[in-house]
């Protein structure tokens, strides 16, 4: 029998985005409370929680996202697709204000063609 007690803790992962093309890259605005792609070589499942460190371009600071995997980039992917994990931020209010901070920082880039990590 399974309880939260013995449940594995979510892995933590940090992701450095250092301008606005690597965030458009990396931000998922497609989930309905955002997400971002994390590059990571380790095994993901969709579902498995994950605790992700993001620092976005020009902000000190870093933000701490509970989220859940969401979409797996497997290894050798077409396309030269990076490997990696599509973070869903969870739905609490920090996350609404990093979506929101996410868009404000990419503004028009969000609706242009150019091709992220995940779509």
């Amino acid at each position: 029998m399974s309880t939260a007690a013995n449940a594995p803790r979510p892995s933590v992962m940090q992701l450095n985005i250092k301008d606005k093309a690597a965030l458009h890259a990396a931000y998922i605005p497609f989930f309905a409370d955002g997400g971002i792609f994390v590059p990571t070589a380790r095994e993901y499942r969709l579902g498995d929680d994950v605790y992700v460190l993001l620092s976005l371009p020009d902000e000190p600071q870093r933000y701490p996202v509970a989220g859940r995997v969401a979409w797996v980039t497997p290894a050798r992917a077409g396309g030269n697709r990076t490997q990696g994990v599509g973070v869903q931020f969870p739905k609490d209010d920090k996350s609404l204000q990093l979506k929101l901070k996410i868009e404000e920082i990419l503004g028009p880039m969000l609706g242009a063609d150019k091709p992220t990590q995940t779509i």
